[in-house]
């Protein structure tokens, strides 16, 4: 055979196994991001938050990377400066964000970290068009909601999925259909689905009641929250209908024939005792597969969610409880603390124990009623805040705790209540206290951070974000993290004293983690205690499903050890 002969068999099979590569590395890749809108209708706090990160999961289980975002369309910038009774919990993302709770679901569901770009409101969209309009962007032009509002709207939609080049980015819209905020993000989404056509893909989230004198199901709320749709331009793919009983055949065909959608596109989300088995439920009504097929993509094998399903199987097997007392100001208000409550829950779990949580108010907590108050509870978690309101209840339960050898839990301003208990009651300094409670106090125990006295605007100002810890080997803080270096995310603008250091660790207070950059005290212990642990940071924003946080790991494992005579 010539050389030239040989030379052409050469490229011959190097261009096969070339091509037989690029084929291999391009099958599972996706040449254009899809994106999913998740609407509500006919009544707020129907779970599209739930259903958004439930879906999202299962996407994730087939191989695809997903992210979620949520459009609030309310005029603030962020929930930052919003009251948790208006909002519910503020979430902080490890880039600095203040953002909606449900960004914590995102995280909880999926294990991946989510950033600002994960949360949009209206008030950052108008900020930033009136910002352009300053800046003369426009030319000269009329500034309207349409095309500018809007154009602005599917801008950060689209930049989600372009910039990180996710194959799927799921978009929650806040409010409920009809609402006036929520007309501009339906706009977008009109205007989205003309101009990408098959990458698109609308779920409709609304409520089918059961009326008990009755004994039927009612559809015609859902009927008219689809016609409401249809008047502002969207056609609806999937409908998922929240619902208390299961929704027979009959009745799923009604919806489909009178709102224009497949039959198999009709999903029931039925009611379940955990969150956390929704994503399985999803899986069973088939909702994944009906949003690959419709985005055209490929569908594959189901995936078998085990470690999913393996936390599951411990959540509802559990047959001891452990009782934590959650000590705070908002505690009427479940959402205030729906990252402690969660993170106690993935915790007691992962310890084979059912978590039953005392909400105790802190502003009517007394030294006359606290034994009582906190009868029988084997931990004590004293949660944070901000103000006068409630402050001095959670003195009482921190002085509690630790005078019972109880185990205690101090977040942020729960771990400064520690030091300012420790520091009247045992460094007897009286009236000692927080510079943000008494800014005339003569132990300024807890004083305002260097880098926040010239700051006057309120929102989005807080040391916010994740930031290093370096950690004493031998603490328990240590034990828990099995590690010397960390991360967690914080939200404050007042800080431990260093210069009260040295008097309250010579009294049996110590500092066990400190952030490396600045010294700032970020965790003090009680060695002689069984266990207290206060902490600057939240360490609830990275506690997940299938990676439950360290420290409330090891929190319960010490308030299980504690046993009560019945």
């Amino acid at each position: 055979m010539s050389k030239q002969a040989v030379f052409q068999d050469v490229i011959s099979d190097y261009s096969f196994v070339l091509s037989f590569v690029c084929k291999i590395l391009t099958m599972n890749t996706v040449p254009d991001t899809r994106y999913v809108f998740v609407t509500g209708g006919v009544a707020s706090s129907l779970g599209k938050g739930i259903i958004s990160a439930s879906l999202a999961k299962l996407l994730q289980a087939r191989g695809y990377s997903v992210t979620i975002q949520k459009l609030d369309p309310y005029l603030n910038i962020d929930p930052g400066t919003l009251n948790p009774y208006e909002h519910g919990e503020c979430y902080v993302t490890e880039d600095g964000a203040e953002t909606d709770l449900d960004l914590g679901h995102y995280e909880r569901f999926l294990n991946v970290p989510t950033s600002q770009a994960n949360n949009v409101t209206t008030g950052r969209i108008y900020q930033s068009v009136i910002n352009k309009e300053r800046r003369g962007d426009y030319l000269g032009k009329t500034v309207q909601i349409v095309p500018h509002i809007t154009d602005e709207i599917k801008r950060r939609i689209k930049l989600l999925g372009s910039k990180n080049r996710f194959d799927v980015v799921i978009t929650e819209i806040g409010g409920t259909v009809g609402d006036i905020e929520s007309l501009p993000y339906i706009e977008a989404v009109r205007q989205l689905k003309w101009e990408m056509g098959s990458r698109t893909v609308v779920i409709h989230l609304t409520l089918v009641p059961y009326l008990a004198a009755s004994g039927e199901l009612k559809t015609k709320p859902t009927q008219h929250s689809v016609k409401a749709l249809l008047e502002e331009g969207v056609q609806p793919d999937i409908l998922v209908l929240r619902t208390e009983m299961d929704l027979a055949s009959d009745i799923r065909k009604k919806v489909a024939l009178f709102c224009n959608v497949d039959s198999k596109a009709v999903i029931q989300s039925i009611d379940v005792k955990s969150i956390y088995e929704v994503p399985v439920k999803m899986q069973e009504e088939g909702l994944d597969h009906i949003v690959l097929e419709k985005l055209k993509l490929p569908i594959g094998k189901a995936p078998e969610l085990k470690e999913w399903k393996a936390f599951l199987n411990k959540l509802h097997t559990a047959k001891k409880t452990v009782k934590i007392a959650l000590v705070g100001k908002y505690v009427e208000l479940p959402d205030a603390y729906k990252s402690i409550v969660e993170a106690l829950i993935h915790a007691a779990t992962y310890n084979d124990h059912k978590v039953e949580i005392e909400s105790v108010q802190s502003e009517h907590l007394t030294k006359e009623n606290v034994a009582e108050k906190l009868k029988g509870a084997q931990g004590i978690l004293v949660a944070p805040g901000f103000g006068h309101r409630g402050f001095d209840g959670k003195l009482v339960a921190v002085n509690f705790a630790r005078q019972n050898n109880i185990p205690f839990f101090g977040i942020c301003l729960g771990m400064q209540c520690a030091v300012i208990e420790f520091a009247r009651n045992v460094l007897n300094l009286e009236n000692a206290n927080s510079k943000e409670m008494d800014h005339t106090t003569l132990y300024p125990v807890i004083d305002l951070m260097e880098d926040q006295k010239n700051i006057t605007d309120k929102g989005g100002t807080m040391r916010l974000g994740s930031y290093d810890c370096s950690i004493k080997k031998g603490s328990i803080a240590y034990e828990a993290y099995n590690t010397e270096n960390i991360k967690e995310r914080h939200r404050h603008r007042y800080e431990f004293n260093s210069e009260y250091l040295a008097e309250y660790e010579k009294n049996g207070m110590i500092s066990t983690g400190t952030n490396p950059d600045t010294d700032l005290v970020e965790i003090v212990e009680i060695p002689k205690h069984k266990w207290f642990v206060g902490v600057q940071f939240h360490p609830e924003y990275n506690s997940t499903v299938l990676n439950p946080h360290p420290l409330f790991m090891s929190f319960i494992k010490a308030a299980i050890s504690i046993k009560f005579d019945k």
